[in-house]
């Protein structure tokens, strides 16, 4: 670790009150927390304020992802943070593997693809695939079809460089929901930072996908395609 300002790491929070304690404890062993509540109506923000050394961001109303991770991007860079971690509330992604993120090389946008799936079923994993490959065409097309091939680019659980962050804060973005993803790797591929990937595990939760997000991930597709980014 390179200081006080190396690393943070920001957790979106909706109605987290189940796991929101465990998650955000065991990221402090690592690397700074900043949790943005977005305008939880359960027993979040009164366990978040029980949690010393933690900076907390309160939405009163729901601003969804892409809200949450600008939010925090904005904290981030104006603290001068080098890196900022983004990752899961509900225990789909591992804190423990935190570390993996931290000790990588330097890279503008480091995805963790999700390698390990257990009790994911198999229409998940198939959707999955054929998804990504949809979203890497669209990446930059028709230069993405030559280009480099990502494994899973709707994985939330990332690392973004300081230049990165700079750059998607300096956007409009268009997400409405986990399409954040697709589009800030849109931005970063674009603007030629570099991008890596690890392997993590991931933890199948049935309210990690909805028919809302996919088709708001195929709404951004349509707009890449089409140059409206």
């Amino acid at each position: 670790m390179e200081g006080p300002h190396h690393c943070i790491t920001i957790i979106p929070a909706y109605n987290e009150e189940e796991t929101i304690r465990e998650v955000v404890l065991a990221a402090k062993r690592y690397t700074d927390v900043c949790v943005v509540d977005d305008g939880s109506s359960d027993s979040t923000p009164d366990i978040l304020k029980s949690i010393e050394g933690i900076h907390v961001i309160h939405h009163e109303k729901n601003t969804h992802i892409p809200g949450c991770i600008r939010d925090g991007m904005r904290y981030a860079v104006e603290h001068r943070y080098r890196y900022a971690i983004t990752m899961d509330a509900g225990m789909s992604h591992d804190p423990q593997e935190i570390p993996l993120f931290m000790e990588h090389e330097h890279t503008d946008l480091l995805i963790g693809y999700r390698r390990e799936k257990p009790g994911t079923p198999l229409i998940r994993r198939s959707l999955s695939i054929l998804g990504n490959i949809v979203y890497n065409t669209c990446l930059d097309f028709p230069l993405s079809i030559f280009g480099r091939h990502y494994r899973d680019l709707t994985s939330g659980f990332r690392r973004y460089s300081r230049d990165a962050m700079k750059l998607l804060l300096s956007k409009p973005l268009e997400s409405r929901s986990f399409d954040v993803m697709i589009e800030s790797a849109h931005h970063i591929y674009r603007r030629r930072l570099t991008i890596s990937e690890i392997p993590i595990t991931y933890r199948f939760s049935n309210s990690s996908l909805s028919a809302r997000a996919v088709g708001d991930c195929l709404r951004m597709c349509v707009r890449m395609l089409f140059g409206q980014l």
